[in-house]
Protein backbone atom coordinates (compact mmCIF):
# COMPACT_ATOMS: atom_id res chain seq x y z
CA UNK A 1 0.00 0.00 0.00
CA UNK A 2 1.43 3.36 -0.97
CA UNK A 3 1.70 5.92 1.80
CA UNK A 4 2.26 9.64 1.73
CA UNK A 5 5.61 11.11 2.71
CA UNK A 6 4.13 12.49 5.91
CA UNK A 7 2.67 9.16 6.88
CA UNK A 8 5.90 7.35 6.05
CA UNK A 9 7.84 9.69 8.29
CA UNK A 10 5.40 9.00 11.07
CA UNK A 11 5.85 5.31 10.60
CA UNK A 12 9.48 5.44 11.63
CA UNK A 13 9.76 8.31 14.04
CA UNK A 14 9.34 6.62 17.39
CA UNK A 15 10.78 3.51 15.83
CA UNK A 16 9.30 0.87 18.04
CA UNK A 17 6.77 -1.90 17.63
CA UNK A 18 3.12 -0.89 17.35
CA UNK A 19 0.58 -2.04 19.88
CA UNK A 20 -2.15 -4.38 18.68
CA UNK A 21 -4.57 -2.53 20.97
CA UNK A 22 -4.44 0.55 18.74
CA UNK A 23 -7.59 -0.13 16.76
CA UNK A 24 -9.60 -0.75 19.92
CA UNK A 25 -8.15 2.29 21.66
CA UNK A 26 -8.97 4.56 18.74
CA UNK A 27 -12.62 3.53 18.78
CA UNK A 28 -12.84 4.02 22.54
CA UNK A 29 -11.42 7.55 22.42
CA UNK A 30 -13.56 8.73 19.52
CA UNK A 31 -16.75 9.45 21.47
CA UNK A 32 -20.08 9.42 19.64
CA UNK A 33 -18.35 8.34 16.46
CA UNK A 34 -20.04 6.01 14.03
CA UNK A 35 -18.81 2.40 14.13
CA UNK A 36 -15.66 2.17 12.03
CA UNK A 37 -15.29 -0.34 9.26
CA UNK A 38 -13.06 -3.28 10.01
CA UNK A 39 -9.46 -2.53 9.00
CA UNK A 40 -8.38 -4.01 5.71
CA UNK A 41 -4.94 -5.54 5.41
CA UNK A 42 -2.66 -4.80 2.49
CA UNK A 43 -1.29 -8.00 0.98
CA UNK A 44 2.10 -6.38 0.39
CA UNK A 45 2.52 -5.40 4.05
CA UNK A 46 1.32 -8.80 5.23
CA UNK A 47 3.57 -10.66 2.80
CA UNK A 48 6.58 -8.56 3.76
CA UNK A 49 6.04 -9.21 7.46
CA UNK A 50 5.74 -12.96 6.92
CA UNK A 51 8.96 -12.93 4.90
CA UNK A 52 10.67 -10.84 7.59
CA UNK A 53 9.63 -13.38 10.19
CA UNK A 54 11.19 -16.17 8.16
CA UNK A 55 14.37 -14.14 7.78
CA UNK A 56 14.72 -13.72 11.56
CA UNK A 57 14.27 -17.47 12.00
CA UNK A 58 17.09 -17.89 9.46
CA UNK A 59 19.22 -15.57 11.59
CA UNK A 60 18.86 -17.85 14.57
CA UNK A 61 18.65 -21.36 13.17
CA UNK A 62 20.98 -21.84 11.36
CA UNK A 63 22.71 -18.41 11.37
CA UNK A 64 23.51 -17.75 15.02
CA UNK A 65 23.90 -21.47 15.75
CA UNK A 66 26.60 -21.89 13.09
CA UNK A 67 28.31 -18.61 13.99
CA UNK A 68 28.60 -19.70 17.62
CA UNK A 69 29.27 -23.34 16.79
CA UNK A 70 32.30 -22.56 14.66
CA UNK A 71 33.80 -20.47 17.46
CA UNK A 72 33.90 -23.22 20.10
CA UNK A 73 36.15 -26.26 20.23
CA UNK A 74 35.02 -29.28 18.23
CA UNK A 75 34.12 -31.23 21.38
CA UNK A 76 31.45 -28.63 22.20
CA UNK A 77 30.03 -27.97 18.74
CA UNK A 78 26.76 -29.85 19.17
CA UNK A 79 26.18 -28.50 22.67
CA UNK A 80 26.12 -24.95 21.33
CA UNK A 81 23.85 -25.92 18.43
CA UNK A 82 21.50 -27.60 20.91
CA UNK A 83 21.46 -24.68 23.30
CA UNK A 84 20.63 -22.23 20.51
CA UNK A 85 18.00 -24.37 18.81
CA UNK A 86 16.22 -25.63 21.92
CA UNK A 87 16.32 -22.22 23.63
CA UNK A 88 14.80 -20.60 20.55
CA UNK A 89 12.11 -23.27 20.33
CA UNK A 90 11.25 -23.07 24.01
CA UNK A 91 10.92 -19.28 23.95
CA UNK A 92 8.60 -19.43 20.93
CA UNK A 93 6.32 -21.77 22.89
CA UNK A 94 6.41 -19.54 25.98
CA UNK A 95 5.69 -16.55 23.74
CA UNK A 96 2.50 -18.18 22.51
CA UNK A 97 1.47 -19.18 26.02
CA UNK A 98 1.96 -15.90 27.86
CA UNK A 99 4.91 -13.90 26.53
CA UNK A 100 3.10 -12.05 23.77
CA UNK A 101 0.33 -11.02 26.11
CA UNK A 102 2.67 -9.66 28.77
CA UNK A 103 4.76 -7.76 26.22
CA UNK A 104 2.13 -6.33 23.89
CA UNK A 105 -1.15 -5.78 25.69
CA UNK A 106 -2.22 -2.95 27.92
CA UNK A 107 -1.18 -3.26 31.55
CA UNK A 108 1.02 -0.67 33.20
CA UNK A 109 4.20 1.13 32.24
CA UNK A 110 6.36 -1.92 32.99
CA UNK A 111 4.42 -5.01 31.95
CA UNK A 112 1.35 -5.91 29.93
CA UNK A 113 -1.78 -7.80 30.87
CA UNK A 114 -3.40 -11.17 30.21
CA UNK A 115 -5.75 -10.36 27.32
CA UNK A 116 -3.78 -12.48 24.87
CA UNK A 117 -2.88 -15.49 27.02
CA UNK A 118 -2.61 -18.58 24.81
CA UNK A 119 -2.97 -16.17 21.86
CA UNK A 120 -6.70 -15.86 22.45
CA UNK A 121 -8.41 -13.19 20.39
CA UNK A 122 -5.82 -12.84 17.65
CA UNK A 123 -8.29 -14.39 15.23
CA UNK A 124 -11.84 -15.72 15.08
CA UNK A 125 -11.72 -19.14 13.50
CA UNK A 126 -15.51 -19.27 13.16
CA UNK A 127 -15.89 -15.95 11.38
CA UNK A 128 -12.52 -16.27 9.68
CA UNK A 129 -11.59 -12.75 10.76
CA UNK A 130 -8.23 -11.60 12.05
CA UNK A 131 -7.62 -9.00 14.74
CA UNK A 132 -5.66 -5.95 13.51
CA UNK A 133 -2.30 -4.78 14.81
CA UNK A 134 -1.35 -1.16 14.28
CA UNK A 135 1.69 -0.08 12.31
CA UNK A 136 3.17 3.42 12.46
CA UNK A 137 0.86 4.94 9.85
CA UNK A 138 -2.65 6.08 10.61
CA UNK A 139 -5.22 3.74 9.16
CA UNK A 140 -2.70 1.04 8.25
CA UNK A 141 -2.84 -2.38 9.92
CA UNK A 142 -1.44 -5.87 9.58
CA UNK A 143 -2.98 -9.07 10.97
CA UNK A 144 -2.12 -9.31 14.64
CA UNK A 145 -1.28 -12.97 14.21
CA UNK A 146 1.56 -11.99 11.85
CA UNK A 147 2.81 -9.29 14.23
CA UNK A 148 2.82 -11.83 17.07
CA UNK A 149 4.82 -14.32 15.01
CA UNK A 150 7.35 -11.65 14.02
CA UNK A 151 7.84 -10.63 17.62
CA UNK A 152 8.21 -14.26 18.73
CA UNK A 153 11.38 -14.50 16.66
CA UNK A 154 12.83 -11.45 18.42
CA UNK A 155 12.23 -13.00 21.82
CA UNK A 156 13.75 -16.29 20.69
CA UNK A 157 16.96 -14.89 19.23
CA UNK A 158 17.50 -12.58 22.21
CA UNK A 159 17.60 -15.51 24.61
CA UNK A 160 19.72 -17.57 22.20
CA UNK A 161 22.32 -14.77 22.05
CA UNK A 162 23.04 -15.19 25.76
CA UNK A 163 24.27 -18.76 25.20
CA UNK A 164 27.55 -17.54 23.72
CA UNK A 165 28.76 -15.93 26.94
CA UNK A 166 28.97 -19.16 28.94
CA UNK A 167 29.50 -21.66 26.12
CA UNK A 168 31.47 -24.86 26.82
CA UNK A 169 30.79 -25.21 30.55
CA UNK A 170 27.10 -24.73 31.44
CA UNK A 171 24.61 -27.50 32.18
CA UNK A 172 22.00 -27.86 29.46
CA UNK A 173 19.16 -28.05 31.98
CA UNK A 174 20.49 -25.00 33.80
CA UNK A 175 20.59 -23.01 30.56
CA UNK A 176 16.95 -23.75 29.85
CA UNK A 177 15.84 -23.00 33.41
CA UNK A 178 17.67 -19.68 33.38
CA UNK A 179 16.11 -18.74 30.05
CA UNK A 180 12.58 -19.28 31.35
CA UNK A 181 13.18 -16.96 34.30
CA UNK A 182 15.09 -14.31 32.37
CA UNK A 183 12.64 -14.26 29.47
CA UNK A 184 9.73 -13.77 31.86
CA UNK A 185 11.23 -11.12 34.11
CA UNK A 186 13.71 -9.30 31.85
CA UNK A 187 12.86 -9.68 28.18
CA UNK A 188 9.10 -9.22 28.50
CA UNK A 189 9.19 -6.11 30.75
CA UNK A 190 11.93 -4.43 28.68
CA UNK A 191 10.07 -5.17 25.44
CA UNK A 192 6.90 -3.72 26.94
CA UNK A 193 8.68 -0.64 28.29
CA UNK A 194 10.38 0.13 24.98
CA UNK A 195 7.86 -0.94 22.35
CA UNK A 196 4.33 -0.90 23.71
CA UNK A 197 2.12 2.03 22.80
CA UNK A 198 -1.45 2.56 21.74
CA UNK A 199 -0.76 3.06 18.03
CA UNK A 200 -1.20 6.14 15.84
CA UNK A 201 -4.97 5.89 15.43
CA UNK A 202 -5.44 6.15 19.18
CA UNK A 203 -4.29 9.78 18.98
CA UNK A 204 -7.59 11.22 17.77
CA UNK A 205 -7.20 14.67 19.28
CA UNK A 206 -5.18 16.82 21.66
CA UNK A 207 -7.53 15.96 24.51
CA UNK A 208 -6.52 12.26 24.52
CA UNK A 209 -2.76 12.60 24.04
CA UNK A 210 -1.82 12.50 27.72
CA UNK A 211 -4.12 9.55 28.39
CA UNK A 212 -2.73 7.57 25.47
CA UNK A 213 0.86 8.35 26.39
CA UNK A 214 0.22 7.20 29.96
CA UNK A 215 -0.81 3.76 28.69
CA UNK A 216 2.48 3.25 26.84
CA UNK A 217 5.61 1.55 28.12
CA UNK A 218 7.86 3.49 30.47
CA UNK A 219 10.76 3.92 28.04
CA UNK A 220 8.42 4.70 25.16
CA UNK A 221 6.94 7.50 27.24
CA UNK A 222 10.44 8.95 27.63
CA UNK A 223 10.72 9.27 23.86
CA UNK A 224 13.61 6.83 23.38
CA UNK A 225 14.20 5.59 19.82
CA UNK A 226 14.81 1.88 19.26
CA UNK A 227 13.84 0.81 15.77
CA UNK A 228 14.55 -2.90 16.01
CA UNK A 229 15.99 -3.80 19.40
CA UNK A 230 19.22 -2.13 20.46
CA UNK A 231 18.02 -2.08 24.06
CA UNK A 232 15.44 -4.86 24.03
CA UNK A 233 17.59 -7.42 22.23
CA UNK A 234 21.30 -6.65 22.23
CA UNK A 235 22.00 -4.72 25.42
CA UNK A 236 19.49 -6.80 27.35
CA UNK A 237 21.07 -10.09 26.22
CA UNK A 238 24.66 -8.86 26.48
CA UNK A 239 24.27 -7.87 30.12
CA UNK A 240 22.69 -11.23 30.94
CA UNK A 241 25.57 -12.97 29.20
CA UNK A 242 28.23 -10.98 31.05
CA UNK A 243 26.59 -11.67 34.40
CA UNK A 244 26.53 -15.36 33.50
CA UNK A 245 30.20 -15.35 32.54
CA UNK A 246 31.04 -13.97 35.97
CA UNK A 247 28.70 -16.20 37.98
CA UNK A 248 29.46 -19.47 36.16
CA UNK A 249 33.18 -18.78 36.15
CA UNK A 250 35.95 -19.26 33.63
CA UNK A 251 36.42 -22.36 31.53
CA UNK A 252 38.88 -24.93 32.80
CA UNK A 253 42.28 -23.98 31.43
CA UNK A 254 41.19 -20.51 30.33
CA UNK A 255 44.25 -18.36 29.73
CA UNK A 256 46.58 -21.37 29.90
CA UNK A 257 45.30 -23.74 27.21
CA UNK A 258 44.55 -23.12 23.54
CA UNK A 259 40.85 -22.51 22.96
CA UNK A 260 40.90 -21.50 19.32
CA UNK A 261 37.72 -21.72 17.20
CA UNK A 262 37.47 -25.12 15.57
CA UNK A 263 35.87 -23.96 12.28
CA UNK A 264 36.10 -20.40 11.06
CA UNK A 265 34.49 -21.64 7.86
CA UNK A 266 31.27 -22.36 9.73
CA UNK A 267 31.59 -19.09 11.61
CA UNK A 268 31.79 -17.20 8.32
CA UNK A 269 28.75 -19.08 7.00
CA UNK A 270 26.87 -18.25 10.18
CA UNK A 271 27.83 -14.57 10.02
CA UNK A 272 26.67 -14.41 6.41
CA UNK A 273 23.32 -15.94 7.30
CA UNK A 274 23.01 -13.45 10.13
CA UNK A 275 23.60 -10.60 7.70
CA UNK A 276 20.96 -11.90 5.28
CA UNK A 277 18.44 -12.57 8.03
CA UNK A 278 19.04 -9.21 9.65
CA UNK A 279 17.28 -7.49 6.74
CA UNK A 280 14.07 -9.02 8.06
CA UNK A 281 15.01 -8.10 11.61
CA UNK A 282 15.60 -4.41 10.83
CA UNK A 283 13.54 -3.64 7.73
CA UNK A 284 10.68 -5.76 9.04
CA UNK A 285 10.50 -3.55 12.11
CA UNK A 286 8.91 -0.84 9.97
CA UNK A 287 5.86 -3.17 10.04
CA UNK A 288 4.99 -2.05 6.52
CA UNK A 289 6.45 -2.49 3.05
CA UNK A 290 7.09 1.22 2.68
CA UNK A 291 9.88 3.72 2.20
CA UNK A 292 11.17 3.40 5.71
CA UNK A 293 11.43 -0.35 5.41
CA UNK A 294 13.62 0.42 2.40
CA UNK A 295 15.65 2.92 4.45
CA UNK A 296 16.20 0.35 7.19
CA UNK A 297 17.13 -2.16 4.48
CA UNK A 298 19.86 -0.07 2.88
CA UNK A 299 21.14 1.15 6.26
CA UNK A 300 21.51 -2.47 7.36
CA UNK A 301 23.42 -3.12 4.14
CA UNK A 302 25.87 -0.22 4.23
CA UNK A 303 26.47 -0.05 7.99
CA UNK A 304 27.44 -3.73 8.08
CA UNK A 305 29.79 -3.35 5.14
CA UNK A 306 31.41 -0.31 6.78
CA UNK A 307 31.85 -2.24 10.03
CA UNK A 308 33.58 -5.14 8.23
CA UNK A 309 36.05 -2.65 6.80
CA UNK A 310 36.44 -0.83 10.11
CA UNK A 311 37.21 -4.00 12.07
CA UNK A 312 39.59 -5.27 9.38
CA UNK A 313 41.49 -1.98 9.27
CA UNK A 314 41.66 -1.81 13.05
CA UNK A 315 42.91 -5.39 13.27
CA UNK A 316 45.53 -4.79 10.61
CA UNK A 317 46.78 -1.74 12.46
CA UNK A 318 46.73 -3.51 15.82
CA UNK A 319 48.03 -6.96 14.87
CA UNK A 320 49.54 -6.43 11.45
CA UNK A 321 47.01 -8.75 9.79
CA UNK A 322 43.28 -8.70 9.12
CA UNK A 323 41.58 -12.04 9.87
CA UNK A 324 38.48 -13.84 8.65
CA UNK A 325 37.27 -14.06 12.23
CA UNK A 326 37.66 -10.31 12.50
CA UNK A 327 35.73 -9.64 9.30
CA UNK A 328 32.87 -11.91 10.43
CA UNK A 329 32.86 -10.30 13.87
CA UNK A 330 32.87 -6.87 12.22
CA UNK A 331 29.76 -7.77 10.27
CA UNK A 332 27.95 -8.69 13.48
CA UNK A 333 29.19 -5.53 15.17
CA UNK A 334 27.78 -3.40 12.37
CA UNK A 335 24.48 -5.25 12.40
CA UNK A 336 24.14 -4.76 16.14
CA UNK A 337 24.99 -1.06 16.05
CA UNK A 338 22.59 -0.21 13.22
CA UNK A 339 19.68 -2.11 14.79
CA UNK A 340 18.27 0.74 16.91
CA UNK A 341 19.10 3.26 14.18
CA UNK A 342 18.04 1.35 11.07
CA UNK A 343 14.96 3.41 10.18
CA UNK A 344 15.94 6.39 12.29
CA UNK A 345 19.03 7.69 10.48
CA UNK A 346 20.08 8.62 6.97
CA UNK A 347 22.48 6.61 4.85
CA UNK A 348 25.43 8.85 5.80
CA UNK A 349 24.68 8.31 9.47
CA UNK A 350 24.49 4.54 8.92
CA UNK A 351 27.91 4.51 7.28
CA UNK A 352 29.44 6.40 10.19
CA UNK A 353 27.73 4.22 12.79
CA UNK A 354 28.95 1.08 11.03
CA UNK A 355 32.53 2.26 10.68
CA UNK A 356 32.74 3.28 14.34
CA UNK A 357 31.15 -0.03 15.38
CA UNK A 358 33.91 -1.95 13.62
CA UNK A 359 36.56 -0.29 15.76
CA UNK A 360 34.40 -0.31 18.91
CA UNK A 361 33.68 -4.03 18.61
CA UNK A 362 37.37 -4.79 18.14
CA UNK A 363 38.12 -2.87 21.34
CA UNK A 364 35.26 -4.65 23.09
CA UNK A 365 36.72 -8.11 22.46
CA UNK A 366 40.31 -7.10 23.20
CA UNK A 367 40.85 -4.15 25.53
CA UNK A 368 37.50 -4.14 27.34
CA UNK A 369 37.46 -7.92 27.73
CA UNK A 370 40.81 -7.79 29.54
CA UNK A 371 39.57 -4.97 31.76
CA UNK A 372 36.43 -6.87 32.73
CA UNK A 373 38.31 -10.10 33.40
CA UNK A 374 35.34 -12.33 32.55
CA UNK A 375 35.47 -15.41 30.34
CA UNK A 376 32.76 -14.25 27.94
CA UNK A 377 33.41 -17.23 25.67
CA UNK A 378 32.10 -15.85 22.38
CA UNK A 379 32.29 -12.13 23.21
CA UNK A 380 28.59 -11.51 23.63
CA UNK A 381 29.13 -8.37 25.67
CA UNK A 382 32.15 -7.20 23.70
CA UNK A 383 30.13 -7.12 20.48
CA UNK A 384 26.43 -6.96 21.37
CA UNK A 385 26.85 -4.90 24.52
CA UNK A 386 29.41 -2.40 23.28
CA UNK A 387 27.94 -1.96 19.81
CA UNK A 388 24.37 -2.03 21.10
CA UNK A 389 25.13 0.85 23.46
CA UNK A 390 27.05 2.67 20.72
CA UNK A 391 24.19 2.31 18.26
CA UNK A 392 21.58 3.40 20.79
CA UNK A 393 23.46 6.60 21.62
CA UNK A 394 24.38 7.46 18.02
CA UNK A 395 20.74 7.02 17.02
CA UNK A 396 20.06 10.16 19.02
CA UNK A 397 22.76 11.98 17.06
CA UNK A 398 22.02 10.93 13.49
CA UNK A 399 18.23 10.95 13.84
CA UNK A 400 18.63 14.73 13.66
CA UNK A 401 17.26 16.17 10.38
CA UNK A 402 20.25 18.50 10.46
CA UNK A 403 22.49 15.44 9.96
CA UNK A 404 20.39 13.73 7.32
CA UNK A 405 18.07 11.84 9.67
CA UNK A 406 14.26 11.63 9.38
CA UNK A 407 13.67 13.30 12.79
CA UNK A 408 10.97 12.04 15.16
CA UNK A 409 7.23 12.54 15.44
CA UNK A 410 6.48 15.51 17.65
CA UNK A 411 2.68 15.21 17.46
CA UNK A 412 0.96 11.90 16.84
CA UNK A 413 -2.42 13.57 16.36
CA UNK A 414 -1.21 15.19 13.13
CA UNK A 415 1.78 12.86 12.61
CA UNK A 416 3.97 15.94 12.26
CA UNK A 417 7.71 15.75 12.69
CA UNK A 418 10.03 17.71 14.95
CA UNK A 419 11.41 20.53 12.84
CA UNK A 420 15.17 20.84 12.22
CA UNK A 421 15.40 24.10 14.16
CA UNK A 422 13.72 22.49 17.18
CA UNK A 423 15.44 19.08 17.23
CA UNK A 424 17.97 18.81 20.06
CA UNK A 425 20.69 16.19 19.68
CA UNK A 426 21.76 16.61 23.31
CA UNK A 427 18.22 16.02 24.58
CA UNK A 428 17.70 12.93 22.43
CA UNK A 429 21.09 11.44 23.31
CA UNK A 430 20.31 11.94 27.01
CA UNK A 431 17.00 10.15 26.49
CA UNK A 432 18.81 7.32 24.70
CA UNK A 433 21.33 7.06 27.54
CA UNK A 434 18.57 6.79 30.13
CA UNK A 435 16.98 3.97 28.14
CA UNK A 436 20.35 2.18 27.99
CA UNK A 437 20.93 2.56 31.73
CA UNK A 438 17.45 1.31 32.62
CA UNK A 439 17.97 -1.75 30.42
CA UNK A 440 21.42 -2.47 31.90
CA UNK A 441 20.19 -2.21 35.49
CA UNK A 442 17.02 -4.21 34.86
CA UNK A 443 18.79 -7.05 33.07
CA UNK A 444 21.59 -7.14 35.65
CA UNK A 445 19.24 -7.49 38.60
CA UNK A 446 17.06 -10.13 36.94
CA UNK A 447 20.09 -12.06 35.69
CA UNK A 448 21.82 -12.21 39.07
CA UNK A 449 18.68 -13.49 40.75
CA UNK A 450 17.92 -15.98 37.96
CA UNK A 451 21.44 -17.46 37.87
CA UNK A 452 21.50 -17.75 41.65
CA UNK A 453 18.14 -19.53 41.77
CA UNK A 454 19.17 -21.97 39.06
CA UNK A 455 22.51 -22.61 40.75
CA UNK A 456 20.80 -23.40 44.04
CA UNK A 457 18.25 -25.76 42.48
CA UNK A 458 20.12 -27.37 39.54
CA UNK A 459 23.68 -26.13 39.55
CA UNK A 460 24.97 -23.95 36.74
CA UNK A 461 28.09 -25.79 35.72
CA UNK A 462 29.05 -29.27 34.60
CA UNK A 463 31.72 -31.15 36.58
CA UNK A 464 35.33 -30.51 35.56
CA UNK A 465 35.85 -33.97 34.08
CA UNK A 466 32.77 -33.53 31.85
CA UNK A 467 33.97 -30.12 30.74
CA UNK A 468 37.36 -31.52 29.79
CA UNK A 469 35.83 -34.38 27.83
CA UNK A 470 33.44 -32.04 26.04
CA UNK A 471 29.75 -31.32 26.38
CA UNK A 472 28.79 -33.04 23.14
CA UNK A 473 29.46 -36.49 24.61
CA UNK A 474 28.78 -35.81 28.28
CA UNK A 475 25.59 -33.76 27.87
CA UNK A 476 24.12 -35.13 24.65
CA UNK A 477 25.80 -38.47 23.98
CA UNK A 478 26.96 -37.65 20.47
CA UNK A 479 29.82 -36.04 18.56
CA UNK A 480 29.85 -33.50 15.76
CA UNK A 481 32.64 -35.18 13.83
CA UNK A 482 33.72 -38.76 13.29
CA UNK A 483 37.28 -39.39 14.42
Amino acid sequence: MAASATTDAASVAKASEAAPAAAEAASETASDAAPAAAPKFDKGDTGWMMLSTLLVILMTVPGLALFYGGLVRSKNMLSVLMQVMVTFSMIVVLWALYGYSLAFTEGNAFIGGFDRLFMKGVWDNVAGSFAPAATFSKGVYIPEIVFAAFQATFAGITCALIVGAFAERAKFSAVLAFMVIWFTFSYLPVAHMVWYWMGPDAYTGAEVVDAMNAKAGFIWQMGALDFAGGTVVHINAAVAGLVGAYMIGKRVGYGREAMAPHSLTLTMVGASLLWVGWFGFNAGSALEANGFAALAFINTFVATAAAVLGWSVGEALHKGKASMLGAASGAVAGLVAITPAAGNVGIGGALIIGAIAGFAGLWGVTGLKKMLGADDSLDVFGVHGVCGILGALLTGVFNSPNLGGPSAVGDWVTASMIAPDVYSIATQVWTQLKAVLITVVWSTVVSVIAYKLVDLVIGLRVPEEEEREGLDITSHGETAYNK
